[in-house]
């Protein structure tokens, strides 16, 4: 799988933009808030429907334009696909793969795989369950069209349930709604459940050999996928907790609650620490690192084929041995990588496939 182009219209800072890509290495270099990041977010929405950061359509549109564009053009072993998205402040997205529209954004998801690494996620090991539970969903959602499913309608029926517990003060005859609302909640809070648990113990498998290379066999790592709730009985101790639901006015048990933790055990065996609370910066950096390269590895094996992987501006907070460890592991995967200069990979002596210089919206190739 590669983009072979990108055209963008209306998007970010971009007026129009088409910008060809090699196979292998692509580097788009230039001073900050020149519009490097939204390159590779517009790539990520057109694999995800989501942007990375977490924002509205709204806010990704031009200033003073009502709609943008996004055509990602793919070649998936030799067939040649095109992904079309529209942008708008007032609907829902379009989205239409080779000009035929699709009813569900979720149709689109798994046709492009890529895998996104920046400076924050660095920090995934020491930041809240929020941001380790979104790293996972992100994933899951790409490698699993009924992980996507459950998930979106788990997440739907949250907002109602919750709605309802505020809603309750004034109308105490809705409480009938919420046994319907509760089973609805289970059935599909059990199955984000259990795909989280396979996921878990996959990235298990994989991310220990990494682990241990990339701390020169002192550390190996293991996380643990920590449920608010188990499966069997979520929807029991959902009942429980209504009273207190009903005063808090917010559901308190289920699978957006959930956490994983991260155990490495050193040269000397042991228990082993939890490096989110007790681990040194370079140990939570490294586990992070660890965790992104294993990604690489869970999309390869689940999809049969390399994700395209994009680094925003990650390998100036990588020290020379990290960075010379990732960019082994890319070997020929098709990456995007942004920076502010070119000095870490002429010091690396790295091979550069196509060079684009990015200046206030506006991608100059440079061989």
């Amino acid at each position: 799988m590669i983009i072979k182009s990108l055209e963008l219209a209306d998007f970010r800072n971009y007026e129009k933009l088409k910008i060809e890509f090699s196979s292998g290495t692509n580097i788009l270099y230039g001073d900050n808030a020149q519009g490097k990041t939204n390159i590779l977010e517009a790539i990520f929405l057109s694999a995800t429907t989501k942007s990375h950061k977490g924002s509205k359509d709204r806010e990704i549109i031009r200033f003073g334009q009502e709609e943008a564009h996004i055509r990602t053009i793919l070649d998936k072993d030799g067939a040649e696909y095109r992904l079309d998205m529209h942008l708008r402040k007032s609907k829902s997205k379009g989205i239409a793969i080779d000009g035929q529209k699709i009813k569900k954004a979720a149709d689109l998801v798994g046709r492009l795989n890529v895998v996104f690494f920046s400076p924050e996620d660095l920090a995934i090991i020491k930041n809240g369950p929020s941001e380790r539970r979104r790293f996972m969903d992100l994933e899951l959602c790409q490698l699993d069209q009924s992980y996507l499913y459950n998930l979106t309608r788990y997440n739907k029926i949250i907002v109602q349930r919750n709605k309802m517990l505020k809603d309750l003060y004034d109308h105490p005859e809705y409480k009938v709604v919420l046994d319907v609302q509760d089973k609805q909640l289970a059935e599909y809070g059990v199955k984000v459940i259990s795909i989280r648990e396979k996921f878990i113990s996959d990235l298990n498998e994989i991310i220990g050999p990494i682990h241990l290379k990339l701390t020169g066999g002192k550390e190996h790592l293991s996380i643990y996928y920590e449920p608010n709730v188990k499966a069997e009985e979520f929807e029991e101790k959902l009942r429980r907790s209504r009273e207190k639901d009903m005063f808090l006015k917010q559901t308190s048990i289920g699978p957006h609650k959930d956490d994983f933790s991260f155990i490495v055990v050193g040269e000397q065996g042991g228990d082993g620490i939890d490096i989110r609370k007790y681990g040194s910066q370079g140990q939570q950096r490294t586990a992070s690192l660890s965790l992104k390269l294993s990604e690489i590895e869970i999309v390869k094996k689940s999809k049969k084929e390399n994700p395209v992987l994009l680094l925003d501006d990650v390998l100036s907070e990588l020290d020379s041995n990290r960075q010379n460890y990732l960019l082994n592991t890319i070997g020929d995967i098709q990456t995007i990588i942004t920076c502010t200069g070119l000095d870490e990979f002429v010091n690396n002596r790295f091979e550069i496939d196509k060079l684009f210089k990015v200046v206030n919206g506006t991608v100059t190739g440079e061989n």
